[in-house]
C-alpha cells in the first residue's frame, strides 16, 4: 500500500496521547494515526492484516503442548518455541515474518537452532535438506516460479512462504501457516528421534498436500 507526506494541523495535546500510545503499542505516530484513521473508515491495511493474521495464528497454537507462541501486537514477526527429544531438550525457535505487500512472497519461515552437539547440528542439517528435496518433488511442480526459496545456514534455515493462488482471508492464511509449522515440527522431532525415515517424511508430506485447499 502506497504511502504519501502529508500535512496535517493537530494539537500539541493529541499528538502527546498519540505518542504515549504508539511507544506502549510498540510502533511510531505516524502508522498509528495511520491505522485508526483507517479503521474510522473500515480500511484494512497490510499492518491490521498482519495483525489479525498472528493473533489467529496465537490462537490456533494455544492448545498445542508443543508450540509455544508469543506474538506482540503491531509486529511485522511473530515466534514459536518447541524443545526437541534430545537429552538436555535443546529448544528450536519458528520465526514467522509476513511482508506488508507488492513483494514476490507472502513472506518468510525461519528456523533458528543453536546446539554444541555436532551429532545433533548434523541430523538437524539433514533433516532440512530432505524436506527441501520433499517440497521440491511435490510443491514445486504445482506452484512453479512461485515456488518458495530456501537458505541453510550455521544455526538457521530459512523458508520463504509463497503466495497463495486465490484471495484467502486472515483466518485461512493463519490455518495454513499454522498447520505448516505443525507438520515441520512434527516430521523433524520424529527424524531426530529415529521414528521417521525420508520415506515416511516424503508420505506425510504429500498427505498434508493432498488435503491442503491452500498452498504456501
Amino acid at each position: 500500500m502506497k504511502k504519501t507526506l502529508y500535512s496535517l494541523m493537530l494539537s500539541d495535546e493529541v499528538v502527546a496521547e498519540i505518542d504515549r500510545l504508539a511507544h506502549k503499542l510498540g510502533t511510531n505516530r505516524s502508522n498509528l494515526i495511520n491505522q485508526i484513521l483507517a479503521e474510522k473508515v473500515n480500511l484494512v491495511t497490510p499492518e491490521r492484516r498482519i495483525n489479525d493474521i498472528f493473533s489467529a495464528i496465537e490462537q490456533m497454537l494455544l492448545p498445542s503442548r508443543d508450540l509455544v507462541p508469543f506474538f506482540a501486537p503491531n509486529a511485522l514477526t511473530m515466534s514459536m518455541k518447541s524443545s526437541l527429544e534430545y537429552k538436555y531438550r535443546p529448544t528450536v525457535k519458528y520465526e514467522v515474518e509476513l511482508y506488508r505487500g507488492n513483494e514476490e512472497a507472502l513472506g518468510e519461515l525461519t528456523v533458528n537452532f543453536r546446539t554444541q552437539s555436532i551429532a545433533l547440528l548434523n541430523s538437524m542439517t539433514e533433516f532440512f535438506r530432505i524436506w527441501k528435496s520433499v517440497e521440491d518433488a511435490h510443491l514445486r511442480p504445482v506452484l512453479g516460479i512461485s515456488s518458495p526459496e530456501y537458505a541453510l545456514c550455521e544455526g538457521k534455515f530459512v523458508r520463504t512462504i509463497a503466495i497463495p493462488d486465490r484471495e484467502c482471508s486472515s483466518d485461512e492464511l493463519a490455518r495454513v501457516i499454522s498447520e505448516y509449522i505443525k507438520l515441520f515440527d512434527t516430521m523433524m522431532k520424529g527424524y531426530l528421534a529415529g521414528k521417521y525415515d525420508a520415506h515416511a517424511i516424503e508420505a506425510c508430506y504429500f498427505s498434508f498436500l493432498r488435503r491442503s485447499q491452500i498452498l504456501i
